[in-house]
């Protein structure tokens, strides 16, 4: 396999490594290029949860919308300080799950939703997404797919050719 989808290429790229998949829900690990322990996660809830704090802790890319609050005190969002990298990009693509590995790169985060591209490396191809729900129907397809519920790739959103 060529690979040639194989690439972080952004400062907020993670790994998805999915373990397990039972009755809809996935279990696996998350890695980033900030921290060399991995972000445990037991449901797609927990990891649209655990993603959304990163890219706060990171401050990128940086929300078009804040949380709203009705208790009369408004919500500044705090200047995070710089974080630096510990894990390269090479660390980062050799992490693999049981069932799928996967690479997220959100490229915006607009009209309260997500933007962005998502690599299924297991088969080379990368797909955009234009919604959180977008690229979890993604997921939850190539995961069927893994598990046992075979489909061709042109019944998948995941196109045959490559962007």
């Amino acid at each position: 396999m060529e690979k040639s989808q194989w690439y972080i290429g952004t400062p907020n790229g993670v790994v998805l490594c999915v373990d397990r998949v039972q009755e809809r829900q996935f279990s696996g690990r998350l890695y980033h290029a900030y921290s060399m322990e991995a972000l445990q996660i037991t449901s797609l809830e927990q990891m649209l949860f655990r993603l959304e704090e990163f890219y706060d802790s990171i401050n990128f890319p940086h929300p078009t919308t804040n949380n709203r609050t009705f208790q009369g005190e408004t919500q500044i969002t705090n200047l995070r300080e710089e974080r630096a990298k510990i894990m390269s990009d090479e660390e980062l693509l050799r992490k693999h799950g049981d069932l799928g590995t996967f690479i997220i790169r959100v490229q915006h985060r607009q009209n309260s939703s997500w933007q962005g591209r998502i690599t299924w490396m297991d088969r080379d191809k990368t797909v955009y997404f234009r919604s959180m729900w977008e690229m979890l129907k993604l997921l939850a397809s190539a995961l069927d797919t893994v598990n046992g519920q075979e489909e061709s790739l042109e019944e998948l959103d995941w196109p045959e050719e490559e962007i």
